[in-house]
């Protein structure tokens, strides 16, 4: 490919990053931290930290986002290490069942565990029937501390990104290193700690920052446990002041800095490029056989994890097929009604057919980016590409509620993109929001496939006479399908159920996608529940079925997707 191409392809995707990325967030900070007068002005802020209620919102919000982290690094870090270093029965169906987790946004996961752990949930029925409390006693377990109960939630269905991350990462240790280390009478928890753990530190700050920004930014959960002491729900319930107050702006732009700040920090301790590894036949690695009963306490320490991982699912499982559960470990009946009101349901149908239509378009515009970008990076010389795959991982580091609200501040009347005014029609923002969030996981496929196929190949065409484009498209290009499919996938299945655009530029239920669906019929009196938990498993079949397919594609290497 000429140098003028990837010249003009670098210039068009800096221009698209340009405008819906850097402009969302100059607007942003523009409405934080500049007076009516267009003076740079601190006031905003300095009343902002002045308040105890965005204050407490912060330090939830950054508290939440600790708690989360540190309880999927503890549940991602032995399971993966199980799996990396032991054999035992049914690990390839563990090892793949331990994904199930994200196939559910974290906030619809929260309706199946309020509907378990809530005041008249089966747990507390399962007390009362095992005679441990009288009849009629009750106990909201989650209500009685909302911030764990959003903590767990969060970690139980964000920890696979660690995991994934972490296997990736052990798998690449050369077993030399390690038996070097031994043989020296470092030995157990001590050479774990001193030689293993540094080894895969750049690998679990890719899957740890991503489930930090997460947690930190998380909007469905908060809302669903009715806890709004977070910043990101103190932000939600501010937006109908965007046009006249400045505190969301301030509000946004201070998570949006403590976000990127974290980011950074986290990068440059532990983010640096990985240590150099000798090739792997240096020594017989691998994982190895188990004694029979330490083999079958892998198997149950993996299913036990995955059985309490996925409680959250079996809740909305439960409820989708139930037509009433009140104070009884399990429902009283059973009924498919849900299912046929979720995909029948004025608000549902065209919900189901929007985010079809945005995530496919999205889809699209990632593909044909990702691909680009990748080439420009990985094929090409010219100066200024590391900044361009600089640009297109950042959406990983800055929140996705942080660009919605760029978005809504970007096109508020009298500005320059007035004319994409979510208020009227939000289909254009949520479509270039989607993509611009989701871009980074085709970008990192199609990087991927690049770099592991040989140079060579196009050259050889090119002598033959072929354009260097059209070497791309038909050698290449067919070379890293399997890549492209499973970025592709993966921008399209989060894209389905995306939160914090859906939530925030969705204004109107003629454009409502999925997410903004389920949140409005959980929100209704009598059967809202049960047809959001419905509409829900839909949705959690869907995206299994894509993951299932994205493992399949991938193997242990899905986990260089999440990579910041």
């Amino acid at each position: 490919m000429s140098q003028s191409f990837a010249r003009l392809v670098f210039a068009l995707t800096a221009a698209f990053f340009g405008v819906f990325f850097l402009w969302p967030i100059f607007q942003i900070l523009k409405g934080g931290f500049i007076d009516a007068d267009g003076h740079l002005t601190r006031r905003y802020l300095t009343a902002l930290l002045a308040d105890p209620t965005y204050l407490t919102g912060l330090r939830n919000s950054f508290l939440l986002a600790c708690a989360a982290t540190t309880i999927a690094l503890l549940i991602a870090m032995p399971l993966a290490f199980i799996s990396d270093r032991f054999l035992f029965p049914a690990k390839g169906l563990l090892s793949s069942i331990v994904l199930i987790p994200m196939i559910l946004p974290p906030f619809v996961g929260a309706i199946g565990i309020k509907q378990i752990f809530g005041q008249y949930g089966a747990l507390n029925a399962l007390i009362i029937h095992a005679g441990l409390r009288p009849t009629g006693w009750t106990f909201d377990w989650f209500a009685a501390n909302q911030f764990w109960g959003v903590a767990l939630v969060e970690a139980l269905s964000l920890y696979p990104i660690i995991y994934l991350n972490a296997v990736a990462a052990l798998a690449n240790i050369d077993p030399a290193m390690e038996e070097a280390a031994q043989n020296l009478g470092c030995t157990g928890f001590s050479r774990f700690w001193k030689i293993t753990l540094p080894l895969i530190n750049p690998g679990l700050f890719a899957g740890g920052t991503i489930v930090f920004i997460w947690s930190f930014t998380e909007l469905g959960t908060p809302l669903i446990f009715d806890y709004a002491q977070v910043t990101s729900v103190q932000i939600y319930y501010g937006l109908k002041d965007i046009g006249g107050s400045p505190a969301p702006y301030a509000l946004v732009a201070v998570m949006l800095v403590s976000s990127v700040a974290l980011y950074a920090i986290g990068k440059g301790i532990f983010g640096r490029a990985s240590h150099a590894m000798m090739a792997k036949a240096t020594s017989a690695g691998g994982p190895r056989e188990l004694p029979r009963g330490q083999a079958w306490l892998c198997t149950a320490i993996f299913a036990g994890v995955t059985f309490i991982a996925i409680l959250p699912h079996l809740g909305v499982l439960l409820v989708a097929f139930s037509k009433d559960w009140y104070a009884t470990v399990f429902p009283h009946d059973y009924t498919l009604d849900n299912f046929r009101y979720a995909l029948g349901n004025d608000l549902t149908v065209p919900a189901i057919a929007n985010s079809l239509k945005f995530a496919s378009i999205s889809t699209v515009i990632d593909v044909f980016l990702g691909i680009t970008i990748a080439y420009v990076v990985v094929r090409t010389k010219i100066a200024g590409r590391q900044i361009l795959d600089f640009l297109s991982m950042l959406p990983l580091a800055v929140p996705g509620l942080v660009l919605a609200f760029g978005y809504l501040a970007m096109s508020q009347e009298g500005k320059f993109f007035s004319f994409l005014n979510p208020v009227r029609d939000p289909t254009v923002l949520l479509i270039i929001a989607y993509s611009v969030r989701r871009l980074p996981y085709v970008v990192r496929s199609a990087s991927a496939g690049f770099l592991q196929t040989s140079e060579t190949l196009e050259e050889a065409a090119q002598n033959l006479g072929t354009a260097p484009l059209k070497a791309v498209v038909k050698i290449t290009l067919p070379l890293i399908a399997a890549n492209l499919i499973a970025g592709g996938l993966l921008a399209f299945a989060f894209a389905m159920l995306e939160v914090s655009d859906s939530l925030i530029l969705a204004q109107k239920q003629v454009f409502y996608p999925i997410t903004k669906a389920i949140m409005e019929l959980f929100q209704l009196l009598g059967d809202g529940k049960f047809i959001a938990s419905a509409l829900g498993v839909w949705a959690m079949v869907f995206l299994g079925v894509t993951i299932v397919g994205m493992s399949l594609l991938l193997g242990k290497k899905l986990g260089a997707i999440f990579r910041v």
